[in-house]
C-alpha cells in the first residue's frame, strides 16, 4: 500500500469543511504574497511577512498531510486536494478542487487531475470498506 490513510467517498466528505478551511487558509496567504510583488522583491530570505506566509503555507499543507490528503496545486490558485482511497481494486486518489462544492472525482494515482472519472455512486455508501 502506498499511503498511510486512506478514505472512503464518505470519510472524504466528511473532512471536506475543515479541507476547505485549510485550503481556504493557503490561497490567502499565496494571495498575499502576490500582493507584495515578490517577484520584484530582493532578499525574500530577510523579509519577515514573506517568511511569515511561506511558514503559514508549508504548515497548513502539513495540516492536510496529518488529515491523511495532499494538496496538489503547487501555483495556489486552485486549491487542488487528493484523498487517497480505492475503487474497484485498485489504489486511487479521489479529487477535489476549491470551486467545487463536494468531492466528485477521482483518478488514477500517476494520471492527475487531467485523468479525473466520476467516482461510481456505489462508494458514497457509508457502510463502504476500504
Amino acid at each position: 500500500m502506498l499511503f498511510d490513510k486512506y478514505f472512503t467517498p464518505f470519510e472524504a466528505k466528511k473532512t471536506l469543511p475543515l479541507v476547505k478551511q485549510i485550503v481556504r487558509d493557503i490561497i490567502n496567504c499565496a494571495n498575499e504574497l502576490r500582493l507584495l510583488n515578490i517577484n520584484e522583491r530582493k532578499n525574500l530570505t530577510d523579509d519577515p511577512l514573506v517568511s511569515d506566509l511561506l511558514f503559514k503555507i508549508n504548515k497548513y499543507v502539513d495540516e492536510l498531510k496529518e488529515i491523511g490528503c495532499y494538496y496538489k496545486d503547487w501555483n495556489y490558485e486552485n486549491g487542488l486536494v487528493d484523498f487517497p482511497t480505492v475503487i474497484d481494486d485498485k489504489e486511487v486518489m479521489l479529487c477535489w478542487k476549491s470551486d467545487e462544492e463536494d468531492i466528485l472525482f477521482y483518478h488514477d494515482h500517476y494520471d492527475g487531475f487531467e485523468g479525473r472519472k466520476p467516482i461510481p455512486e456505489k462508494y458514497f455508501v457509508e457502510e463502504t470498506v476500504i
